[in-house]
């Protein structure tokens, strides 16, 4: 028992050792990465095809409850549909070339290549948090996006959040502004809530689907600042805020707080509330502003009779529709893992797997013991 109980602890404390010099070593990378992170942002474009992905998940399921004979016969029928489809698809684009040189248009020019390539839907998500990170990659994304995209192709846009900082959802409103500015049309599709900034940002979209329970709206702006000016008075602790400008600071967080700081501070709330209004009314026009810009939410199904959704629906039913009529690709910005990250998800991975061989010999030595 004695010799178990020796070997355990100088087997632990090879573990504890192993496991701090780990975490040091992931910390110092990390805080390296870090420090780097504003010199290698660089990332990349990834494109992944939607319709291949929906063809082979219904090739799957055709295999699945066709015989051999069935699936053969109905492959043969897409074949022959599809170079029917494509003959016909260069049938028009000659049409097409021979209208426009007989009208001394030139074929080349940005019209004619608009009508001779068939439609496009780019496809990119947004899941919003309360800074809305997700805006660093959305700029790429749509950067990619509209230098490709003809007048006649789509936009839709996944998008998940329920708001947070004014700046930084307004930044990322106005880069869907961008689709608007290249004349793109803009589908937004809301599966789970668009509320406070993620309806700032719904608004820019020339059409908004929304599921029956997704919760939109909450026009409105919220603060909330915690004050621990009294708890640090009763220990006789003072604090001392110093501010250059009668409105530098309206409240504070440990100072104490007055009844013209906070007058000040709602009224800058007001103001904040009255450009969100604006800037929803200028997009929506046929918004009753006084019934839908009070804070309230609602689902989407209450949301269509008020005027804030277009249409209910979910976002699958969105692609499936769009895979009948055009190619769909779905785009996302990767952003460059720093030294210090990769290192730290393959170091987190080892360690893990560490702790599993540790346990599994800890229990076999109690059991041989």
């Amino acid at each position: 028992m004695l010799d178990f109980l020796y070997d355990y602890g100088l087997f632990l404390a090879k573990v504890i050792t192993f496991c701090v010099a780990a975490i040091v070593v992931i910390g110092i990378l990390v805080m390296a990465g870090q420090n780097r992170r504003q010199h290698s942002k660089a990332g990349h474009i990834e494109v992944r095809n939607l319709n291949e992905e929906f063809e082979d998940m219904t090739d799957t399921l055709d295999h699945a409850m066709m015989d051999k004979f069935q699936f053969k016969q109905l492959r043969k029928a897409q074949e022959k549909a599809d170079k029917i489809q494509t003959k016909q698809d260069k049938a028009e684009a000659k049409k097409q070339a021979k209208q426009a040189k007989a009208e001394g248009i030139d074929a080349a020019s940005e019209e004619n290549l608009v009508a001779n390539v068939k439609k496009r839907t780019f496809v990119i998500d947004f899941d919003g948090d309360i800074k809305a990170s997700a805006v660093e990659f959305l700029r790429h994304e749509i950067s990619a996006i509209i230098s490709v995209a003809k007048i006649t192709d789509e936009i839709i846009l996944r998008l998940d959040s329920s708001g947070g900082m004014v700046h930084t959802y307004g930044l990322a409103a106005s880069q869907l502004g961008r689709i608007n500015s290249a004349k793109i049309p803009l589908t937004i599709c809301v599966d789970q809530v668009a509320a406070s900034g993620g309806y700032m940002m719904a608004c820019m979209a020339n059409h908004i689907t929304a599921a029956p329970f997704a919760l939109v709206g909450s026009i409105g702006v919220v603060a909330e600042v915690p004050n621990v000016h009294r708890l640090l008075k009763k220990h006789s602790i003072d604090v001392e805020v110093l501010t250059a400008g009668e409105h530098k600071r309206s409240l504070t967080v440990i100072g104490e707080n007055t009844r013209k700081g906070r007058d000040k501070f709602v009224e800058d709330l007001q103001q904040t509330h009255g450009l969100f209004k604006s800037w929803v009314k200028l997009q929506r026009p046929q918004l009753d502003m006084d019934q839908v810009a009070n804070g309230d939410v609602w689902y989407g199904q209450q949301a269509i009779e008020l005027g804030l959704v277009d249409a209910v629906g979910t976002s699958d039913e969105v692609l499936q529709e769009a895979v009948k009529q055009s190619d769909v690709l779905l785009i996302e910005y990767v952003a460059k893992k720093t030294i210090g990250e990769r290192f730290g998800i393959a170091a987190a991975t080892g360690i893990g797997l560490f702790g599993d061989r540790v346990w599994s010999k800890i229990r076999r030595q109690s059991i041989t013991h």
